[in-house]
């Protein structure tokens, strides 16, 4: 063998094992960080894991010890908490639940409805003060929500529907339209607009072309907008209480609330109460998480 194959076989021996020591060592770097982000994600739910153990304990044993004794005497669990809180109470928990489905479920659709038609007009039709107009309900994103209740009240008792679903969704639907709008007009910017031309040569009109082609490529943006929304709504207590109040309309989170007791002695049962109302924004979020990053960041940066 030449002096010079030599060589050659020594530097291609000496670049696989420099990029076989990188590889390790970008793989321990790898691990290292998978390990943190677990510890960091147990620490994260430690809280949320007390809550559930003291939400499935008597109200003796909760008092008297912390949760973590669960694991040395598991004959203690039960599930009258539970119970307690979905058939009992001055607002059962079981009919608050249909509540804030009544209310979270039209008021995530009004806006979104809406918003969509709006962000379509935005993006694909001309007319004088297009951006000017686009910008002033954006900036409504800065004004407080709470210097709206007065005169929301005034005009919902002047109409004659002050402590009904309807004042709920009327008031989400406004505050929560300036986002929607925004998040939507964005996404769609970002989409070809070679097809909406397409469409308008084949003489397709604009409605037809919303349904048909639009709303189907904004899938990820209304789901992520929907997920924001939902959440909002059903975790929401101010608007609720304000527009609804303590009747036969409470929503969930004012059943919480009402759970805990004028001296806080019934902190136990709001354990069992917050997991009853955990129950729905997991199902949402879950079924539509793989469409949340795609639709905020989709049309956020322009290369």
């Amino acid at each position: 063998m030449s002096t010079a194959t030599q060589t050659v076989k020594k530097k291609k021996d000496a670049g696989h094992d420099e990029n076989s020591g990188r590889s390790v060592g970008a793989g321990k770097g790898i691990l290292i960080i998978e390990i943190i982000v677990v510890i960091m994600c147990l620490l994260w739910l430690i809280p949320t894991i007390g809550l559930f153990i003291a939400s499935i304990r008597p109200r003796s044993e909760s008092n008297s010890n912390g949760w973590w004794n669960v694991f040395a005497n598991p004959t203690q669990i039960t599930i009258d908490n539970y119970r307690e809180v979905l058939t009992t109470g001055a607002i059962p928990m079981g009919q608050a639940f249909v509540n804030s489905l009544a209310v979270a479920v039209p008021a995530t659709v009004i806006p979104i409805l809406i918003a969509a038609f709006a962000a379509y007009v935005f993006t694909f039709m001309k007319f004088p003060g297009r951006d000017a107009l686009f910008i002033l309900i954006v900036g409504l994103l800065v004004v407080p929500n709470q210097v709206a209740f007065v005169p929301l009240s005034i005009i919902f008792q002047q109409m004659g529907i002050n402590g009904q679903f309807a004042t709920v969704w009327l008031a989400h639907a406004g505050f929560g339209m300036p986002l929607a709008l925004y998040i939507l007009r964005n996404y769609m910017a970002s989409l070809p607009k070679s097809v909406v031309e397409s469409a308008e040569i084949d003489g397709a009109s604009h409605w037809k072309t919303f349904w048909q082609l639009i709303i189907p490529m904004s899938t990820p943006a209304l789901a992520s907008f929907a997920i924001f929304q939902f959440l909002w709504v059903w975790n929401d207590l101010l608007v609720a209480l304000i527009f609804l109040g303590q009747g036969d309309n409470a929503v969930l989170t004012i059943a919480v609330a009402g759970l805990l007791g004028s001296r806080g002695e019934n902190w136990h049962l709001v354990t069992a109460g917050a997991f009853v109302s955990m129950i729905m924004p997991l199902i949402v979020f879950f079924a539509l998480q793989r469409y949340f990053v795609r639709g905020l960041t989709s049309g956020a940066v322009k290369g």
